[in-house]
């Protein structure tokens, strides 16, 4: 299969109900080969097709996160200029897997992969979700990758802790929920 193919299997998405998410999610991840070509096609931010990809790659790297450590700073670089919240929102729950991987006892692999200058800058970018003008399934996942980094950089915490406590009082009833399971982490700590 090519980027074309892939491409067309995108562009037959009608909407993102999850079954339609999957069907493609399953070419991918039987065809290991289309993950570059996802990749590039979640960047293409001029193509109408770019959102749906995002959907599929967080369905992918749930699967098989494994298969971003080789693209980790194109993946990193370019999660940095996306702007649209249906893209926001699988990318940053992607980056909450990076988090957990890192994170995890059980999985050394993603240690091998990801450098201090990946890991400071998606706890920059997960930083500047939280602060912008998205919606709360994005600032939970962001809330979520900052928690687990901060288990190995203290001022993260700290950081996250005034950010989320400067905010609640005036973001939406799941915002202030995840707000304080967050803060009730921190301070379990």
């Amino acid at each position: 299969m090519t980027k074309n193919d892939l491409i067309k299997k995108l562009e037959r998405i009608e909407n993102a109900k999850r079954e339609n998410r999957l069907r493609v999610a399953h070419l991918v991840l039987n065809n290991k080969e289309l993950f570059p070509f996802l990749l590039e096609v979640t960047f293409e931010f001029q193509n109408k097709t770019a959102i749906k990809a995002a959907w599929i790659l967080e369905l992918v790297c749930e699967k098989e996160l494994v298969w971003l450590m080789d693209h980790l700073t194109y993946f990193i670089e370019n999660t940095k200029q996306l702007k649209h919240d249906s893209a926001v929102r699988p990318a940053s729950k992607v980056c909450m897997f990076l988090a957990q991987s890192y994170t995890s006892k059980n999985n050394m692999q993603s240690k091998d992969f990801l450098t201090k200058t990946h890991i400071d800058n998606i706890i920059e970018i997960n930083f500047d979700w939280l602060i912008s003008n998205h919606k709360v399934a994005t600032k939970a996942y962001a809330m979520q990758t900052l928690y687990l980094f901060g288990k190995n950089y203290d001022w993260v915490h700290e950081a996250l802790k005034l950010t989320i406590q400067q905010n609640i009082t005036t973001e939406s009833a799941a915002y202030k929920a995840r707000g304080k399971m967050t803060l009730a982490l921190i301070n379990k700590k």
